[in-house]
């Protein structure tokens, strides 16, 4: 029945190990890709969905409160999830490991680029990686959105928002406040 699935699904979490959070936040360090909406949805099929350690609605506070602060929200809401469990050490060991692991891996294909970006195959791999990551993100925004955007007038607004920012000639954001000048483009061809 549904009042017994609510019951359930009201009582707290079941308290997690920090070792158990620490093999969390670095395997989601190596898998976490997709940039921001990739990276939200990852987390939320894990720490809602599938391992329930976060209920749909703290999740959706804690998204909601890191969207609000200048920086990379899904880098945030790692951190303050991490600190929601373990306080102070969990912040920074899931802030940490959501970084540490992506950077190293960021390195090692930047180094397989230059070394070995000519070679057909190599460059057909990465050419490769773009759809699927294309698609993961579209995929991730739609599942955060369809829990998130309760009405039409919010999948208005946030349809408006999108449209908007895509729309937007790029040379409207790099002109210079009223009143500054902006100094004279150096020719490249000139010695």
């Amino acid at each position: 029945m549904d009042t017994d699935k609510s019951a359930i699904s009201n009582q707290p979490p079941a308290p997690i190990s920090f070792g158990e959070a620490f093999r969390y936040w670095l395997k989601l360090g190596f898998i976490s890709f997709g940039g921001p909406t990739g990276q939200i949805a990852i987390m939320h099929q894990d720490l809602v969905e599938r391992k329930r350690w976060i209920s749909e609605k703290r999740f959706l506070h804690a998204l909601n409160y890191c969207m609000l602060l200048p920086g990379p929200e899904a880098q945030q809401l790692a951190t303050y999830i991490g600190w929601m469990m373990h306080r102070t050490w969990g912040g920074v060991v899931s802030g940490g490991l959501f970084v540490l692991p992506s950077l190293f891996i960021l390195i090692a294909l930047t180094w397989v680029y230059l070394a070995f970006g000519n070679v057909p195959l190599v460059a057909g791999l990465f050419y490769g990686v773009k759809p699927a990551v294309t698609a993961i993100v579209l995929f991730a925004a739609y599942r955060i959105g369809s829990r998130a955007l309760k009405n039409a007038v919010l999948w208005t607004i946030s349809l408006a928002a999108a449209l908007s920012a895509t729309s937007v000639d790029a040379s409207l954001l790099e002109s210079s406040p009223p009143g500054a000048t902006r100094a004279p483009e150096k020719a490249m061809d000139r010695p």
